[in-house]
């Protein structure tokens, strides 16, 4: 058993009709559970619980044990000094305040129905899942009730993201186009070189790049040197060595540092080469002056590709690497990796930017990454084999969040699903 059962019982109103009564027989009337802190503190905020005929406003802590007081050190901490009310599965001993009265205590064990004991028995410890714990069930979940939690659970994924956003954005003293710039570098990275290009980016003045977004080659000659990719071992091919040397002007007049590090090739497609991805990446800066600008004017998802639809320059139709050539053909931002820049990039910095503007663009970013196709990765694909299917991004997006935050954490009782499975008939 675990306290989050306890948090269930109390914020489901599991109590409610019993003539609940304190271990010292204190008659207890909840009138407001108050609010459940998922952070440090007690674990409810703002109860009014009527204890011996007097009501109380003030937080509520629980515990398996009543013991686990001391073995937390609440007693020297005066964030618990607006305790009204200990609620705990079994009372093991006294627990008293620091004036020296004794803490009202409710033991839960005598109070409880059996039948959503059982229900939470058979959800975490009789059964050994294959994914998560409520496999059995999912697919006979009410598909209201699973929309309207997807649609929840992709904006708490978009707050998540906000967070991030707003630490750039502190770094970068407020320069969205900075933070924009930032967040493509991570997502042209891809998977595998990601957090590499993450952190060139971070080091990577903005300014620098403003400055030089007119001359294209300049531009690709500058993101080349900076991430690493101008140190070939004899190479006298003609286009690298006019980068090289552009880099090691630029070099000294913005008094650049030494690269440090080198991106993968290896188990990279072709299409995903750093060479490549960079730039592409060079070329959306060359064509747009003020790219945040039109990311963020851009009304629905046509004019999003519109703007990010760049290709390579041309040196790169046959090659994928300096001086090797390779077959002709023209290396444009494909369409599913547009997508991903829209899911990853536009729509979190959309979502951020909007709540600075105190405007909600919820509903309208919730729609445009609908029209998204789903992603595919091992959770999804284990959703689809209980019988979820996935029709979009959102969807792909909020069930990541669930998997992640949720089911491989078991915290099914903070989940509106699990709540529900244990709400049935109990």
């Amino acid at each position: 058993m675990k306290e989050d059962l306890l948090h269930f019982i109390w914020r489901c109103d599991k109590l409610q009709g019993r003539p609940l009564t304190t271990t010292t027989s204190q008659d207890i009337v909840i009138r407001n559970p108050g609010t459940l802190n998922r952070y440090a503190g007690p674990d409810f905020f703002n109860a009014s619980v009527e204890v011996g005929g007097q009501l109380w406003a003030g937080n509520v802590e629980m515990h398996l044990k009543s013991s686990d007081w001391y073995a937390h050190h609440h007693e020297t901490d005066t964030n618990y000094d607006s305790v009204i009310l200990h609620v705990v599965w079994e009372d093991d001993v006294a627990v008293f305040r620091r004036d020296g009265s004794q803490m009202p205590t409710l033991e839960l064990q005598g109070w409880v129905a059996p039948t959503l004991l059982d229900k939470y028995r058979e959800l975490f410890d009789h059964y050994n899942p294959s994914f998560i714990n409520c496999e059995r069930d999912f697919s006979q979940f009410d598909s209201i009730l699973v929309h309207s939690f997807l649609e929840r659970l992709y904006l708490d994924r978009l707050e998540q993201k906000s967070k991030h956003i707003l630490d750039l954005l502190d770094q970068s003293h407020n320069d969205w186009e900075a933070v924009l710039f930032v967040l493509l570098a991570k997502s042209f990275g891809t998977k595998i070189n990601g957090d590499y290009f993450l952190q060139q980016a971070l080091q990577l003045s903005f300014g620098t790049i403003r400055k030089e977004s007119q001359d294209p080659t300049a531009l690709e000659s500058l993101f080349f040197g900076f991430f690493g990719l101008l140190d070939v071992a004899d190479c006298s091919d003609s286009y690298y060595q006019r980068l090289r040397a552009e880099y090691q002007y630029l070099q000294r007049k913005y008094e650049l540092h030494p690269v440090m590090g080198k991106p993968e090739f290896f188990g990279l497609r072709p299409a995903n080469f750093p060479t490549i991805r960079l730039s592409q990446l060079a070329q959306l800066y060359a064509k747009h002056q003020h790219l945040f600008s039109s990311l963020m004017e851009a009304e629905n998802l046509d004019e999003l590709y519109d703007a990010l639809q760049v290709m390579a320059s041309a040196y790169w139709e046959d090659h994928f690497t300096f001086g090797k050539l390779s077959a002709k053909k023209a290396k444009r931002l494909s369409k599913p990796f547009m997508d991903i820049l829209v899911i990853n990039t536009v729509v979190p910095l959309k979502f951020c930017y909007a709540k600075h503007l105190g405007q909600d663009w919820s509903d309208s970013l919730l729609g445009l990454v609908s029209q998204i196709k789903s992603e595919s990765n091992s959770i999804i694909k284990n959703f689809e084999g209980l019988g979820s299917k996935t029709r979009n991004a959102l969807e792909s997006q909020a069930k990541i969040q669930l998997y992640t935050y949720y089911c491989s954490q078991n915290k099914c009782l903070q989940c509106s699903l699990g709540s529900h499975l244990l709400n049935r008939n109990t």
